[in-house]
This record gives structure tokens, sequence and C-alpha cells, in this order.
């Protein structure tokens, strides 16, 4: 279905099924929501590679015209190292 059919639902459901279905262990901390094809990415990741991959994988869907990357990256403390 062209991009310009899309009802806003479908959009949503696509964006979804997006980030639920990623090869890339995104966490359950991650959603998007789509406002007349701007997406706003909300949550929180470990990595920025996470972050990114988050808003390339939104990038290809047709209906996205925008997105807002408000990922937030959380090392977690296995990362960091204890002092």
């Amino acid at each position: 279905m062209p991009a310009a059919q899309l009802t806003a639902n479908e959009l949503q459901s696509r964006i979804d099924l997006a980030l639920k279905d990623s090869p890339h262990s995104l966490g359950g901390n991650v959603m998007g929501t789509n406002a007349a094809g701007v997406v706003v990415l909300e949550g929180r990741v470990e990595t920025f590679y996470h972050k990114q991959v988050a808003q390339e994988l939104l990038r290809k869907l047709d209906g996205v015209e925008r997105i807002v990357n408000l990922l937030e990256v959380h090392w977690p403390e296995r990362m960091i190292g204890s002092k």
C-alpha cells in the first residue's frame, strides 16, 4: 500500500512491529509514536549503537517522513565498572 494511503493506525502498527522484531535486542523500553508521519522515539537503550539502530529501523518504513530520536542511553553497570 502506498504511503499516502496508510492510516495512522497502520503506520503505528508497522512502527511497533519494526521495533519489536528487530534482530538487535533493543529491550522493551523503546516506543515510537506517530503523528502525521513524524515518529518520536522515546525510552531507554543501553548504547548509542542501539539508539541509532532504532532510528534506522524506522527510516525505511513507508509513511515515515521524519524521526525525532529522544531515546536516552543508560549504560549498564557491567559496562561502566565499579570504583
